[in-house]
């Protein structure tokens, strides 16, 4: 327990580490953030696959094709219907600009509650992660969503001080939506635990979201401004690391 612990510290942690770099270098250019941002893209997508999608088939047995199919469908469509309430990250861009010229704080605070709700699910990737028992797959899975959780608390700080609010409200706020993915992690941990029969289709749902979450909101975010080609390179460097973190680490 404790090991899932320190990791649930680290991935909601590194969205905090993200925020102070967006404290600290606050025009770092637009393609090193999206070369960035596809990295963690492909490190999430490698550990989607071979941390949570086959192991969920592999756990299912005789039915566990079927279970990682539906699990896949369940996660994504869940997301997507928080999509619908939240829009994430790339449809609220347009509010971070809006924010600059109209100090529209409401609109920058809806921005940074869409960061907030979609750290849930990826929380519940990491914890359940740890269900598996295979602490080492468990442990890539969570460093793929704290490389994607750094340029994602990076983007908080900007919009939240060109609307006026302060240095320390910024940051207690990247705080909060850090302590959002601590609380996913324990209650993936936590239900698989509790139930291992729950096991094979909590990885496929997990899985379904982190897949959800690079086609619909990375990869988009990464290819429109006009850096497609580094940031599909980067993307393949980062699946690649991870293939060979699982391959050395079993």
């Amino acid at each position: 327990m404790e090991i899932v612990l320190l990791t649930a510290l680290g991935v909601g942690g590194a969205t905090v580490i993200g925020s102070c770099i967006g404290f600290l270098f606050k025009n770092l250019s637009q393609k090193f953030s999206d070369i960035v941002l596809s990295f963690a893209a492909g490190v999430m997508l490698a550990a989607a696959i071979m941390g949570l999608i086959l192991p969920a088939v592999e756990y299912g047995e005789k039915w566990g094709l079927l279970i990682a199919i539906v699990g896949i469908f369940v996660g994504a469509i869940c997301l997507n219907f928080t999509d619908k309430l939240v829009p994430h990250l790339h449809r609220l861009m347009g509010a971070e600009t809006e924010a600059h010229k109209n100090k529209n704080l409401n609109k920058v605070l809806l921005f940074v509650l869409a960061i907030a709700i979609h750290n849930l699910p990826e929380g519940l990737a990491a914890g359940v992660g740890f269900g598996s028992g295979n602490t080492a797959q468990a442990l890539t899975i969570a460093g793929g969503i704290a490389l994607q959780n750094i340029p994602e608390g990076m983007v908080i700080i900007g919009p939240m001080l060109a609307a006026g609010v302060s240095k320390k409200r910024t940051f207690l706020c990247a705080l909060g939506t850090g302590l959002v993915e601590v609380i996913g992690t324990l209650i993936g941990y936590c239900a698989v635990s509790i139930s291992a029969a729950v096991l094979p289709f909590a990885l496929a749902f997990a899985g379904g979201t982190m897949l959800y979450v690079i086609s619909d909101e990375m990869i988009p975010e990464t290819h429109a401004n006009g850096y497609q080609r580094g940031a599909t390179y980067a993307l393949l460097v980062g699946f690649c690391f991870m293939l060979t973190m699982d391959f050395f680490l079993g």
